[in-house]
C-alpha cells in the first residue's frame, strides 16, 4: 500500500497533502523536530523525531518503501527516496527524478560553495510561494498517487 510521508519542518503544504491522503485513504507520515499537533485522522500518524540536523530526513529514508511518496524540499533526502524506489515531490509541484537528482544535488553543492566563499551576499532566498504553486503541487500529487496506484 502506498504510503505519503511528509517532511514537515517548514512545509507549505502540509493541509493539501492531507486532503489527497484522505481522499484516497492513503497512511500519511507528518514528520518534524516538534511543534506538530497530532491529527484525528488514525491514517496520519505524527512523528516527532530527536532534534538535530536530518533526523526527519534520516527517519523517512529510512523507511520509504518502492511506489511511496515524499513531500519535501531537501535535496539529499530525495536522492534517498529515489534511491530506495520512493517518489519525491516539492512544495511548489516539481519532482524529483532519476534523470534530475545528480544534477540538482551538484547545484545545491555549487550554491553552498558560492554561499560560503562571499559570505557578504545579498538578496536569495529564491521566489515566494505562489498559488500557483500550490495548484501544481495539488495536481502532480493527484497524478502521482494515481499512477502509484495503478503500478
Amino acid at each position: 500500500m502506498i504510503k505519503i510521508y511528509i517532511d514537515a519542518d517548514a512545509c507549505p503544504v502540509r493541509n493539501e497533502t492531507l486532503r489527497v491522503a484522505e481522499r484516497h485513504r492513503l497512511e500519511t507520515y507528518i514528520v518534524s523536530n516538534g511543534g506538530m499537533r497530532h491529527h484525528e485522522n488514525p491514517q496520519v500518524h505524527t512523528v516527532v523525531v530527536a532534534d538535530g540536523p536530518d533526523e526527519a530526513d534520516r527517519w523517512i529514508a529510512d523507511r520509504i518503501e518502492p511506489g511511496d511518496i515524499c513531500v519535501t524540499g531537501d535535496i539529499p533526502l530525495a536522492a534517498r527516496v529515489i534511491e530506495n524506489g520512493g517518489t519525491a515531490i516539492r512544495h511548489n509541484g516539481d519532482t524529483f527524478t532519476e534523470a534530475n537528482i545528480g544534477q540538482q544535488l551538484a547545484t545545491r553543492d555549487l550554491m553552498a560553495d558560492l554561499r560560503a566563499s562571499n559570505p557578504f551576499m545579498t538578496g536569495g532566498g529564491g521566489k515566494p510561494f505562489s498559488k500557483k504553486d500550490r495548484s501544481n503541487f495539488l495536481n502532480r500529487l493527484e497524478n502521482m498517487v494515481q499512477a502509484a496506484r495503478r503500478r
